[in-house]
């Protein structure tokens, strides 16, 4: 076996005293590595750590070269590499998969997997006129993506185009695309497993460990420290930019790997006690009838429910089973219909606008696609749903003719958040995509907080961060929620995320709302909703004892 081979081999990849500024800002430091064929190392550090910087070094990403370049070297079987693009990487053996997904979403599972690398066969016309009139060979391009795809043990629908998909199989294909490259020796996975439900991560992580088997090396980044210890050989933290601990993984434990990521112990976040009693009494603030969204992949069927005003209110359930459908129709980013009412009043369906006025705000689990303008700073993004929709942040001039920017006020506001995030950046000038994605999350919330809405969706508000930073999300949802008495609604495919938090937890199966759990309800009743074991939604308005 390859594991037991590896210990006098020549290190695949040596990473030795890499370092890193952006505009004098330093994010990585003397950061220093090995990897060895068909091993699993696992890369972990808080949001801000210089985790996704680095893979960006190896991988040869422009923004690197773009802002100065590197410090330290990268050497491959021992000899000194410097990627200048991604392709150069990929010539190397060298894939990566990415937190945010970069498939096109016109194009089917197999024209993802095979892209740049297309089956041809020859025709008349290529005698005469060249290669460039080869045709596709669509059955041997359909065979090589299910062979990739097998080799992860998921079966994906080769001819399904990716806008049709839930995010699981997304994740599959972006996956099956690397490891369909010829030569393929070095595998970056960047939180693989965020997107996916537990039996999906589960399928993954024994893929993981067969083609480690084989003799691909795996660099494992993920927040899932119960994950990294499944499958890891060895486990590398970064803190502040700094390599500070690489120790086998049979020596340490999640708890002990959490310490060192934060620098001090961990302590779990405790779920709200106390108003689930006055929540008894409380009128229905928001209620949905009969709600049907057309959003690829989480379709929803026939969702109704209610929301009491003051309510943490969870909403649960497993990939492509329509959890995410329901704030995307509510609030008008998919066809949607039904009868939602807030505050008694009907809301208009399709009309984001209108959803917006209505004092209701909404965190997108797709921060990247939707939540932000990345090449704007932090300010703007904070601010400008603020100023645009309730004319915050303008100062009248000549009676209200003109209205001119509060460039102070906007500043001093989304500073004020930044503060209350611990968003990790150089200051509210820094553009979003610079920073992690964890804290990218982070100026999707400061935005909907600046919103200062009655009724806030929050889609996903932990994926892809860290146990400090989710521990500080999931706290400030629920200061937000006490103090200001707002009314929030919290979607989530972690139900240990919604026990911790919630009030009431609604189990989505098949489009449908198939029940509403306390969540002091046993884990295993939840699954059972979750599968359709139980329930047919005539628990709807099940609830608050």
């Amino acid at each position: 076996m390859y594991r037991k081979a590896m210990q006098n081999e020549i290190p695949l990849l040596e990473l030795q005293g890499v370092t890193k500024d952006f505009g004098g800002t330093v994010v990585l430091s003397d950061v220093s590595f090995s990897l060895k064929k068909g091993e699993v190392l696992g890369l972990v550090g808080e949001n801000g750590a210089g985790k996704t910087t680095l893979m960006s070094i190896l991988f040869g990403m422009p923004v690197i070269a773009e802002t100065g370049g590197y410090g330290g070297s990268i050497k491959i079987d021992g000899n000194e590499v410097a990627f200048k693009t991604p392709f150069d990487a990929l010539d190397a053996g060298i894939g990566m998969v990415h937190q945010e997904f970069s498939l096109i979403p016109g194009f089917t599972t197999t024209e993802n997997i095979l892209l740049n690398r297309e089956i041809t066969k020859p025709n008349i016309a290529v005698q005469i006129f060249g290669p460039r009139m080869s045709t596709l060979n669509r059955p041997a391009m359909r065979n090589s993506a299910e062979n990739a795809l097998l080799k992860l043990g998921v079966s994906i629908d080769p001819d399904m185009k990716v806008s049709e998909m839930p995010v699981g199989h997304k994740q599959f294909t972006e996956i099956a695309r690397e490891i369909n490259r010829e030569k393929v020796r070095l595998l970056v996975l960047d939180e693989p497993t965020a997107v996916l439900t537990e039996t999906e991560a589960d399928i993954l992580l024994k893929a993981i460990k067969s083609l480690a088997a084989e003799g691909i090396a795996i660099i494992f980044i993920s927040h899932r420290l119960h994950e990294v210890m499944s499958i890891c050989d060895r486990i590398v933290t970064l803190r502040d930019g700094k390599s500070i601990r690489d120790i086998k993984t049979s020596e340490t434990n999640p708890k002990d790997i959490a310490a060192s990521m934060v620098g001090r112990e961990i302590t779990r976040s405790e779920r709200k006690t106390g108003s689930r009693s006055e929540l008894v009494n409380a009128e229905d603030i928001f209620t949905v009838e009969h709600l049907w969204v057309d959003m690829p992949g989480e379709t929803v069927r026939d969702a109704t429910f209610s929301v009491k005003k003051g309510e943490i209110f969870g909403i649960g359930g497993l990939a492509g089973q329509g959890k995410l459908g329901i704030p995307n129709g509510i609030m008008g980013l998919y066809p949607a219909g039904g009868t939602v009412r807030f505050k008694g009043e009907l809301l208009e369906l399709n009309n984001p606008k209108h959803a917006l006025l209505k004092k209701l705000a909404f965190v997108s689990e797709d921060r990247r696609g939707v939540g932000l303008l990345l090449d704007e700073s932090l300010e703007w993004n904070i601010g400008f749903p603020a100023m645009q929709m309730q004319g915050r942040f303008l100062k009248p001039l000549l009676g209200g003719l003109i209205k001119l920017r509060d460039e102070k006020a906007m500043r001093d506001s989304a500073e004020e958040y930044i503060r209350m995030l611990e968003i990790k950046c150089t200051s509210s000038k820094q553009a979003a995509k610079e920073l992690s994605g964890g804290n990218q999350q982070k100026v999707c919330l400061a935005k909907a907080f600046m919103m200062e809405p009655e009724l806030l969706f929050v889609s996903e508000p932990t994926r892809g961060i860290d146990v400090g930073a989710k521990a500080i999300v999931l706290d400030v949802l629920r200061k937000y929620n006490k103090e200001r008495g707002t009314t929030i609604v919290i979607v989530s495919s972690e139900l240990e995320e919604l026990r911790s938090i919630c009030d009431r937890i609604a189990v989505v199966s098949s489009g449908k709302i198939a029940g509403i759990l306390s969540p002091e309800e046993d884990p295993t009743e939840f699954a059972l909703y979750m599968s359709g074991v139980k329930g047919n939604g005539a628990d709807a308005q099940g609830g608050i004892e």
